[in-house]
């Protein structure tokens, strides 16, 4: 739940019954959107101040994500100031009500006049705010205040986030690495990597009862095209327990391992297991091969909309479309049908539990934060996504896997390819794109 403090202010001449009238409209508005509010209104510009220090003094010490600065009318520029300064290092929504319509004709108090005079002066404060009004005859903002509320939830979030990273650029890949200090300074969560070995340590701990208990409760589940070897299913809930129980010793919100040259070369096991059991039963945010800034995007994500933002990768373009899949598992919140699993090896690779799920269709938002010259960018776009035709990765032992993804429509795919920021991306569904643009903003992020 949102936790925010909503202030309804109004100028000490106008009536009173209409300024609690307004405010409480308001307030009740957002109770319905489900957010948690901390109200003091009205408040006025009295000449003692009275009703300024009530609202300091209500607010202080309480803990909330955004301040809901309400404009029910005119209101002199100081009155608010003088509330808003005690809480400058928070969000604000600076939002003006609306007059209404009586007997033919129209009624205001005057609000846009309260709005139009701060907007400017919590620009050159250095506020980090949203401004949105109210329309007569229109329906209220309310939904717009949530949703830079949501961001601004999603922020605070942030600032103390942590996700695991075993081991460090997997394939010596480039665009998966992280700037530690800027990350921590602009955005908020800590990056830590941890030794593969950790692992292998307490998986060799693991008991044969601790491991078959996963496979009856968790594997059970999984739609099996053909059965797998016992052992892979053993070693897939031993090295599942192995990270769960680093992750909840240092509180985890998300998690990488190094696959490539690490849990294949090294352990001879493919984690696309571990990734599923991972996301579906730990609530996870997982992306494999060590792609840090891929980890932060889903965070970012998930703490906007709730979805477990999976991440596809890139294997054709084409004029109107591109081809998203993974060679390896997505979480079963996004699948169409079930989670369908079979044995299968690519390459050199041992045999694994590779996740051959059909993903559901939709309207998807895509996004994924990249960092250049100090400065971090959020490349986002909102496509289409469709079952995708027969197609596989030459690689894989015949008849090769029909692997999960998607055909996503895109309106301009030579601009998407231009700045495409690297082969991962961040999937929800829906059209998230105003929240995620509420976030960056928040965050001082650029979003191409």
């Amino acid at each position: 739940m949102i936790k925010a403090a909503f202030v309804g202010f109004g100028e000490v001449n106008t009536p009173y019954e209409i300024l609690v009238r307004k405010c409480t409209e308001a307030e009740a508005n957002l109770k319905k959107e489900g957010m948690d509010l901390v109200s003091v209104f009205p408040v006025t510009d009295d000449y003692e101040e009275k009703d300024i220090k009530k609202a300091v003094d209500s607010l202080k010490g309480k803990d909330f994500d955004v301040l809901i600065v309400c404009i029910a009318g005119w209101i002199p520029t100081h009155a608010v100031v003088k509330v808003t300064e005690h809480f400058r290092h928070i969000p604000m929504v600076l939002w003006g009500l609306c007059g209404w319509m009586e007997s033919g004709r129209l009624v205001t108090t005057a609000d846009q006049a309260g709005t139009t005079a701060i907007r400017k002066t919590f620009y050159d404060l250095g506020y980090t705010f949203k401004y949105v009004y109210d329309i007569i005859g229109l329906p209220s903002k309310v939904k717009t205040v949530y949703n830079y509320a949501l961001a601004a939830s999603a922020a605070k979030k942030l600032r103390h986030a942590r996700s695991g990273m075993a081991g460090y650029r997997d394939m010596n890949l480039y665009g998966t690495q992280v700037d530690g200090p800027s990350l921590k300074r602009e955005i908020g969560p800590e990056i830590e990597t941890f030794e593969m070995l950790e692992i292998q340590q307490r998986y060799e701990k693991i008991t044969d009862d601790e491991k078959q208990a996963v496979i009856d409760k968790c594997m059970s589940k999984w739609n099996f095209v053909r059965p797998a070897n016992p052992e892979s299913l053993k070693m897939a809930a031993g090295y599942y327990l192995a990270v769960k129980a680093i992750c909840d010793e240092r509180g985890y919100d998300a998690i990488s391992l190094k696959d490539v040259d690490g849990m294949k070369k090294l352990l001879g096991f493919p984690p696309a297991p571990i990734f599923m059991l991972l996301s579906d039963e730990e609530g996870l945010c997982t992306i494999p091969e060590n792609d840090s800034l891929g980890n932060i995007t889903q965070l970012m994500v998930k703490y906007l909309t709730g979805q477990c933002a999976f991440y596809l990768e890139f294997y054709e373009f084409f004029t109107d479309r591109v081809l998203a899949g993974v060679p390896d598992y997505v979480p079963a919140e996004i699948t169409d049908g079930g989670v369908t699993v079979m044995p299968a090896a690519f390459g050199e690779l041992s045999e694994g539990i590779l996740n051959v799920s059909k993903v559901k269709q939709g309207e998807v938002t895509m996004c994924r934060l990249t960092y250049d010259d100090g400065m971090y960018y959020m490349h986002m776009v909102k496509g289409e996504g469709i079952t995708p035709r027969k197609w596989e990765e030459a690689g894989w032992t015949q008849p090769a896997p029909q692997l999960p993804g998607l055909e996503i429509l895109l309106d301009d795919v030579e601009t998407f390819a231009q700045n495409v920021m690297c082969q991962h991306y961040i999937i929800s569904y829906g059209d998230n794109t105003e929240v995620i643009k509420n976030l960056c903003d928040i965050l001082g992020i650029e979003v191409i």
